[in-house]
């Protein structure tokens, strides 16, 4: 009983793997507690680094892991350690990671590299990796920084289970001989692909492994278009393809894709089984250059994200899907009324099963928005974005009250102007008649005491469960 009760709350914490303030305060229930959410918060600790403090306390807490006689020889070699990683460390934390990410040791390194000359400091990372990268740990997640010349001797056992990896395009070649023998599990590949410099063998990490199926393609623009023209030149241009060409020969396993470019030739067409494609250009000059999106055909797509993408286009996409999409992400989009409106019809018209909508509606457009919410009545949660000047809110919190289907009850609204009154708000709350609580976000609600209290006001009542400005 004492096992299963133990396994029972494992799986419960394992659900709260995201919810970093909860697994926090829940460190001190007792013994059995802390050792379950210590393997769960070393498993990818990576992410918890957001500043400079704790990049130094991660710092001191790895160094404390280094035997004594390694703590010796460096002293020895004119290291000097942090006082505090002498003291006993309560579990070998380092056995618990799973996510092994280099480009975070830069971070760190960068933290405390004015501690060090240069040569003190290269002699301490070499120990620092050895920590990790040795026959007795083994990872799931590995992230390459885009210098990297680390030698992986002895890494056939930490790597061999490797699933995810990401890596830059212009990796050393002694190190993609490495990688390619021994990750030959990937299921996920995350190439960050340079305008030159490029390593043509990189394509290997696409052809090798038998299970792939997650890729993302993210370009890594110059600041502008001058400079990326300066670079852009046919040898970029016949990287591009070779990774796409080997990108094709997959395209029967793979099901998830994200890109931040357009192909150089047209892949796409090629996925019929893709399940779910991100597009997000951050680059305003390649604006209108998605034109193989226009006769794009992807029967099983679930879930469709996009940002910087011509609306035209993603009406097309939406039109030749069969009714599966489930997901759909629009932002950063501009355009007319008119496009405005054909996307919302795109969408009333073909995604029947749609439960999460991410999407600019106009003023003239509320016609269009009714119809939505009436044809799709899986949503479940909407996030409405707006750059009208004048925008109606009180047109809007009606049409919610009034069509929302049962199961929608969390509501994003971005306004680049205008928030609603504090009147049209409280009407909004007096009328909702859903059966859930509402999980409601502003972008710019006002902070004021009114306001506050308005919400607190319906929180106890339960008409809210959440609220967010």
């Amino acid at each position: 009983m004492t096992k299963l009760n133990r396994d029972i709350l494992y799986l419960i914490l394992e659900e709260l793997q995201d919810n970093k303030r909860t697994l926090y305060s829940s460190l001190t229930v007792n013994k059995t507690w802390c050792e379950i959410i210590i393997r769960i918060l070393w498993r990818n600790p990576w992410k918890y680094l957001i500043n400079g403090f704790k990049e130094f306390s991660f710092f001191v807490v790895i160094v404390s892991h280094l035997s004594e006689e390694s703590k010796n020889e460096l002293k020895f070699q004119g290291v000097d350690l942090p006082t505090a990683s002498s003291q006993t460390l309560l579990f070998n934390y380092i056995s618990f990671c799973r996510h092994l990410n280099l480009n975070a040791f830069d971070k760190m390194f960068n933290t405390v590299k004015y501690h060090y000359s240069n040569s003190t400091l290269s002699i301490l990372k070499n120990e620092i990796y050895n920590l990790f990268i040795n026959e007795n740990t083994k990872f799931t997640h590995l992230y390459l920084p885009q210098k990297f010349y680390y030698r992986f001797s002895g890494a056939q056992k930490c790597f061999s289970e490797i699933v995810f990896l990401s890596c830059n395009t212009n990796i050393d070649y002694n190190i993609l001989d490495e990688l390619t023998k021994i990750c030959k599990s990937i299921k996920e590949l995350e190439l960050l692909i340079n305008v030159n410099n490029n390593n043509f063998g990189i394509a290997r990490l696409i052809d090798i492994p038998k299970n792939l199926v997650n890729v993302r393609f993210l370009a890594n623009y110059p600041n502008s278009y001058r400079l990326w023209a300066n670079y852009y030149d046919t040898n970029n241009e016949s990287f591009h393809k070779t990774l796409e060409n080997s990108l094709i020969k997959r395209s029967n396993t793979i099901r998830n894709l994200k890109l931040n470019k357009q192909p150089t030739v047209n892949i796409l067409s090629s996925f019929n089984n893709l399940i779910s494609l991100e597009l997000d250009c951050g680059c305003s000059y390649e604006w209108n250059e998605w034109n193989s999106l226009e006769n794009l055909t992807l029967p099983f797509l679930q879930i469709l994200k996009a940002r910087y993408i011509p609306v035209k286009y993603l009406t097309s996409l939406i039109e030749n899907t069969s009714g599966s999409l489930i997901e759909v992400k629009i932002d950063y989009t501009t355009h007319d009324d008119i496009e405005n409106r054909k996307i919302i019809q795109a969408i009333y018209h073909n995604c029947p099963r749609l439960k999460h909508l991410k999407l600019v509606i106009r003023n003239k457009n509320f016609s269009e928005l009714e119809k939505l919410l009436i044809n799709c009545q899986s949503l479940i949660s909407l996030y409405i974005l707006t750059n009208d000047v004048e925008f109606d809110w009180n047109n809007l919190f009606k049409i919610l009250t009034k069509l929302s289907p049962n199961n929608l009850f969390k509501f994003k609204f971005f306004s680049s102007y205008v928030s609603p009154s504090l009147e049209s708000l409280e009407i909004f709350l007096d009328n909702w008649k859903g059966g859930n609580s509402l999980s409601v976000k502003f972008n710019n609600i006002k902070h004021t005491e009114e306001y506050s209290d308005l919400i607190e006001k319906y929180k106890a009542k339960g008409v809210i469960s959440k609220f967010d400005r």
